[in-house]
């Protein structure tokens, strides 16, 4: 009998072997991701114009649609993170529970868009873009191990970012801004994986990243974490994919997808 107990202890721990097997904690790093010009991310005015006179004393209300793309990162080594235009850092360790549930906060620290093609006002053309401005919301993080591969997280992103309009064909006679902070909701679930595979970008130290748009790289932020490929499946299907994962808030979309190594 004592046999026989012995016997079942020893399989039910080979069967646990591959959750043990897995990682217990996400160390922090950050999220490489990229924007592409495709539609998916833009901002509407429809709702909310930028009001008249914004442009020049006779302008009016615009209530258009603006295209965005992502201006890539400037970083110390030159295309050392590729395409990549948004990071969002984690900032503490996770440590999976007893359910496979781990907390840690997030602060997004590089974000940089710029319109696909200027606005047209009667003032004139403008360029766009989307920039941080000043110290960046903190949100937390749920990430859900679902196999000893990976599984999902879910998490609010706030930004406190600003457009920036630059004239075009013609030196600007003042600044041209608009605060715009974006809160947008948890996801229902974006995937993550514990391997990147041979196409996702992966960094290993410390990297010195732009952080304030103005193209000098200033700040080191930590590595991608081994463990922690985000947007990343952890099932059988091909890794290779142009996967986007949406963000919607009232009258904004921003749908980056992750960075690829090697970029056509």
């Amino acid at each position: 009998m004592r046999n026989r107990l012995f016997g079942v202890l020893a399989l039910l721990l080979l069967l646990a072997l591959p959750t043990f097997a897995a990682d217990r904690v996400v160390q922090s790093g950050i999220d490489l991701w990229r924007t592409p010009g495709d539609g998916t991310t833009y901002i509407d005015f429809a709702k909310n114009p930028i009001p008249a006179g914004f442009f020049c004393f006779n302008s009016t209300p615009f209530t258009g649609r603006l295209i965005f793309r992502g201006i890539p990162v400037a970083t110390g080594q030159k295309g050392v993170l590729g395409k990549t235009d948004t990071i969002v850092h984690r900032l503490d360790d996770a440590t999976f529970n007893k359910r496979g549930v781990a907390m840690t906060r997030i602060q997004v620290r590089v974000l940089h868009f710029q319109s696909v093609k200027p606005i047209q006002t009667s003032c004139g053309a403008f360029n766009v873009e989307v920039r941080l401005n000043g110290e960046q919301p903190v949100t937390r993080m749920r990430i859900v191990r679902e196999n000893e591969k990976g599984g999902r997280f879910f998490a609010p992103i706030a930004v406190n970012g600003k457009l920036v309009f630059t004239p075009v064909g013609r030196a600007a006679t003042e600044i041209l801004e608009i605060n715009r902070n974006v809160r947008f909701p948890a996801h229902q679930g974006i995937a993550w994986a514990d391997d990147f595979g041979k196409k996702a970008i992966q960094r290993s130290g410390f990297v010195l990243v732009d952080t304030d748009n103005d193209r000098l790289p200033d700040t080191y932020l930590p590595g991608t974490s081994p463990s922690f490929a985000a947007g990343l499946s952890s099932g059988p299907q091909d890794k290779g994919g142009n996967i986007l994962i949406c963000h919607y808030d009232e009258g904004e979309s921003h749908c980056p997808a992750i960075t690829w190594i090697p970029e056509s």
